[in-house]
């Protein structure tokens, strides 16, 4: 049996396992970095110029399969999402042009560096009162969960601020948001697709709703801005405006959530990187490009060839999906040397494809980081001894995109 026969074993590779991707993820690179997964259907590209390359030439290599299920809906979800009404499609990620420039457009005018800064006092509230759930959680002297308290909520608060949304709803919006990640990018079987497809009705639901308050009530929020652009001429129909909230109230912040698990992981496996942002605050904002390169949430994007071309010497026939393992290519040795390891100061970290490449690049991606680094400073001050449970191990929910943990255990001095 040849290499590429090895890869091709059904039980030899599975794109949904991604508790510890990374050692297959440097093989890929270094003995078939283009390889066809006959399993999944995919052809599936590890290294750094190859991905990027595919995420350059959007007219080859279509988005329009980035929102595509990994495993069609069973008949029984299908028919739920039916009578429920539920018709989005995407917000941007798997639209091309001249829809995709025409809606993205009008969409960043309303998304911005402008409206982040003004909510800058509102993220580091709402990341102040997170920590102090944390704190008193931790006085039972037993280790807390870190992704439950903190990292799953807080982008939600923060996201929704912006949205306009109350906070009374940011359990219903994640659950939703976890469920729209399921039907999507995970191997559901039947059965757990039933609860997923009511989720998505419901989901679909509260969108249009949200619009129809805003539309009787605008206030200073996203929505109310894409409808009042709408009014004022903006080419955008009430059907995309509902797909970008569906988008956005998705990956504005699950994917957040996701990363800042992460991170804290990454972090407390690298005590001297740790050590060195405690004693300077200055190494975070480079810090948290790095962790965005070596420890990122979103590992695996999708395309598909509208004509054939060649990538890497491998010609990717027309209609071939391809699954673009973005993690991988983000510790390609070739762009980052010592790509296996985390090095806070790396001076080309910022050149990861954690928010993708070219024209899908993410739309909310500085308010990620924004997030992420009033966190890290936070957690910095008034955490300095933390420390992941001993024992903990971490375990990562099934998915072919989002590296999503199930819990991050912690502890710290002096809990009880």
């Amino acid at each position: 049996m040849n290499a590429i026969d090895d890869i091709r074993g059904s039980d030899a590779y599975d794109p949904f396992d991604l508790n510890v991707p990374q050692p297959q993820w440097e093989e890929f690179r270094k003995e078939k970095p283009i390889f066809f997964h006959e399993p999944s259907g995919y052809w599936v590209v590890s290294r750094y110029e190859d991905i990027k390359e595919i995420f350059d030439d959007w007219k080859t290599f279509s988005s329009e399969n980035a929102q595509k299920p990994m495993r069609p809906m069973s008949e029984e979800g299908r028919k739920i999402l039916k009578e429920g009404g539920f018709t989005a499609y995407s917000g941007l990620t798997a639209r091309v042009p001249p829809d995709h420039t025409r809606i993205r457009k009008i969409a960043q005018g309303c998304f911005g560096p402008r409206r982040f800064k003004s909510i800058a006092p509102q993220i580091e509230e709402i990341v102040s009162r997170h920590l102090d759930m944390l704190e008193e959680a931790g006085k039972a002297g037993k280790p807390v969960n870190f992704w439950e308290i903190v990292a799953f909520p807080v982008p939600a608060h923060v996201l929704f601020t912006l949205m306009g949304i109350p906070e009374k709803d940011v359990p219903k919006i994640k659950q939703y948001g976890m469920s729209r990640g399921k039907m999507t990018w995970s191997d559901l079987t039947d059965e757990e697709m039933i609860p997923v497809a009511h989720d998505m009705v419901a989901y679909w639901k509260y969108i249009h709703d949200l619009l129809d308050m805003r539309r009787e009530n605008p206030g200073d929020d996203f929505p109310s801005d894409l409808l009042r652009l709408q009014a004022e001429g903006a080419d955008i129909t009430d059907e995309e405006i509902a797909g970008v909230l569906y988008s956005t109230l998705f990956a504005g912040h699950e994917t957040t959530s996701t990363f800042m698990g992460n991170y804290v992981m990454a972090m407390m496996d690298h005590p001297e990187a740790w050590q060195a942002i405690k004693e300077d605050h200055s190494l975070i904002p480079n810090a948290v490009e790095e962790m965005l390169r070596f420890t990122p949430s979103v590992v695996g994007w999708r395309r598909k060839a509208r004509t054939a071309k060649t990538i890497g010497g491998v010609e990717l026939p027309e209609g071939a999906e391809i699954l673009m393992l973005t993690g991988s290519a983000n510790r390609d040795e070739a762009q980052y040397p010592n790509g296996e390891q985390l090095d806070i100061t790396r001076k080309n970290a910022r050149t990861h494809l954690s928010f993708g490449y070219g024209i899908h690049y993410c739309l909310g991606f500085q308010l990620a980081k924004m997030e992420a680094q009033e966190l890290l400073k936070q957690l910095a001050d008034r955490f300095p001894t933390l420390r992941l449970a001993p024992d903990f191990q971490a375990e990562y929910h099934r998915n072919i995109t989002f590296r999503v943990p199930t819990a991050v255990m912690v502890e710290w001095d002096n809990m009880a």
